[in-house]
């Protein structure tokens, strides 16, 4: 009983500094060259991400 209660602590705990942190972990995880190119690389192969994205970067369609 003890261990289960003791390991669901600990999760919790783990859980509230990984949210309290989650911008600088992300930062640090993102700041590896190769992890930042798997990881813009896997988001633009999702078809809705890689539309918004060219729409704001590059506008909407085109009228004419």
């Amino acid at each position: 009983m003890s261990r289960m209660v003791t390991s669901i602590f600990m999760i919790g705990t783990v859980g509230y500094f990984a949210y309290r942190y989650r911008f600088r972990l992300l930062n640090s995880i993102i700041g590896t060259g190769w992890i930042r190119r798997i990881a813009v690389g896997s988001m633009m192969s999702l078809p809705g991400v890689k539309k918004k994205m060219m729409q704001a970067v590059f506008g909407g369609p085109s009228e004419w």
